[in-house]
């Protein structure tokens, strides 16, 4: 078995494969000050209450967003796993083509969905992943990553707008029953929910002007990508574990070159 772990600003996502079977997937916090031994004890805990041991787990690749936990979660690895992980960075290979200004500034798990997707559905694509940034890639007819567009996340927006407010509440991220809110909390989650639904779809509808393609198909990933799906008709599919089957891959890509 192999452990993925996708490293983001808010949750840490994690994936225990066994070959190209999914065995278990969960999220913990991202936090910053944590050490290695609370992150080893804490994944060890969850691990045992299902059934995998230690030994169970042979290898694994982390992609972080978050350079700051790099080492910790390494050293994690190293401790309590015994080995050391690889990890998304310039020199792996992914077997894509950025066609970007500077392949440096690519976000790693940006460059794993694209990977992933790729594999998964083919090209053209665009991916839109509603993590704590909105991020929608771009890969065109022959594959290759030509950009894509960043936006303010969901969750991030909500609380912008609740921290930098009086009187507004923290509310639910779901679909009220109407555009038209009746009250504070459903005017909030119309805001948020139709109007992050009215984002996407025009700039899918702006990127495929620019890609001038016949058919592309959209995906959609991350936490909230099911809520936005349900009210835009440009999506073809959500795909939430696109991340870290993406991550699967490219360990065993990686391992096959060593």
């Amino acid at each position: 078995m192999i452990l993925c772990m996708d490293v983001g600003n808010t949750n840490i996502k994690h994936a225990v494969f066994d070959g190209e079977k999914l065995v278990l997937s969960f999220r913990i916090s991202t936090e910053y000050k944590k050490t290695s031994d609370e992150y080893g004890g804490q994944l060890i805990t969850i691990l045992g209450n299902n059934k995998i041991t230690q030994d169970d787990i042979d290898g694994g690749i982390i992609s972080s967003v978050v350079p700051q936990l790099d080492y910790t979660l390494e050293r994690m690895c190293r401790n309590y796993l015994h080995f050391k992980p690889l990890m998304l960075a310039p020199g792996l290979k992914t077997g894509i083509n950025l066609k970007v200004d500077n392949a440096k500034e690519v976000g790693a798990d940006r460059v794993v969905n694209n990977v992933a997707a790729v594999r998964k559905y083919g090209a053209p694509l665009i991916i839109i992943d509603f993590g704590t940034a909105t991020t929608l890639n771009v890969i065109n007819e022959k594959g290759e990553f030509t950009g894509g567009v960043i936006a303010p996340g969901i969750k991030g927006s909500l609380d912008s707008l609740v921290n930098g407010t009086a009187k507004l509440p923290r509310v639910e991220i779901e679909r009220p029953a109407s555009v038209i809110g009746k009250n504070t909390v459903t005017n909030m989650q119309s805001g948020i929910v139709y109007g992050f639904a009215g984002l996407v779809e025009y700039l899918v509808k702006k990127i495929k002007r620019e890609l001038k393609c016949e058919h592309v198909t959209t995906i959609a990933t991350g936490g909230f990508s099911e809520i936005i799906a349900k009210e835009i008709s440009c999506i073809d599919y959500v795909d939430k574990l696109l991340t870290l089957e993406g991550l699967r891959y490219l360990y065993y890509l990686n391992k096959t070159e060593e």
